[in-house]
């Protein structure tokens, strides 16, 4: 597999923080230009601190439709049509299905959901006319098992293989793959707040491997769909899992 990405643009979603700051890195150092998209404030310092030079740090809310076109097209303008976009950016407000407000389905989905398609259709349309490019997303796990208080998000993750796939055939003749990646629970400085205690263990132990997947474990997955080596396999949802889904 070629891990070379000298002189590709990767726009990475969620670039700041986590998988999508992993993503950014493992794309980085070997030698793609990151353009990261989030609202997060350690953004610009999160982009300065990766490997290489001529990256980009937009500020953007990509669960607006608008936005997230002007993110695409300030990419283009100042860095050039993308030949990557790893939709990485998502929320999860959890509870269960009986107590789940209105506010927090429609933000669950609007970002992971809305906002993924939004940066794919956005950054597609870029590519499309390029004649060539790669879209990956980052579903879960939660996209096609059952967990506890996850309705919404399980919504907004099985939306994305959804669309995932739909694209895929609509793009295929055409330069362009689409396809998702769904970890279980990646071990990033929020899930070590998160699955703690008799909580993480529990949940590690639903895990055949018997742990928590790591960020660079997803961004070499990424990395290979992200690449020309990739080009016959698209519309796929590749697991990262140890094995969850198929208990």
């Amino acid at each position: 597999m070629s891990n070379d990405f000298t002189d590709q643009i990767a726009v990475i979603t969620g670039a700041a923080t986590g998988i999508g700051n992993a993503i950014a890195t493992y794309l980085a150092e070997r030698g793609a230009r990151i353009a990261g998209v989030d609202i997060a404030p350690s953004l610009q310092e999160a982009l300065a601190a990766l490997p290489g030079e001529g990256h980009l740090a937009v500020t953007a809310n990509i669960a607006d439709a608008t936005v997230a076109h002007e993110a695409i097209s300030r990419v283009v303008a100042e860095l050039g049509a993308p030949q990557i976009l790893v939709n990485s950016a998502g929320i999860g407000r959890f509870g269960p299905g009986e107590e789940l407000s209105e506010k927090d389905w429609q933000s669950t989905l609007a970002v992971n959901l809305s906002g993924s398609f939004f940066m794919s259709q956005a950054g597609g349309r870029a590519m499309l006319e390029a004649g060539y490019g790669r879209i990956v997303t980052i579903a879960s796990q939660a996209a096609e098992i059952g967990l506890v208080e996850h309705a919404a998000y399980s919504a907004s993750k099985a939306g994305v293989l959804g669309f995932t796939r739909v694209l895929a055939v609509e793009w295929a003749s055409r330069g362009v793959t689409v396809n998702a990646v769904s970890p279980t629970i990646v071990d990033t400085a929020l899930a070590r707040e998160i699955w703690v205690g008799e909580k993480g263990e529990t949940a590690r132990s639903a895990i055949p491997a018997g742990r928590f997947a790591t960020p660079d474990e997803v961004a070499s997955l990424v990395a290979f769909l992200a690449s020309a080596d990739s080009a016959m396999i698209t519309g796929e949802n590749m697991r990262v899992d140890g094995g969850r889904s198929v208990i």
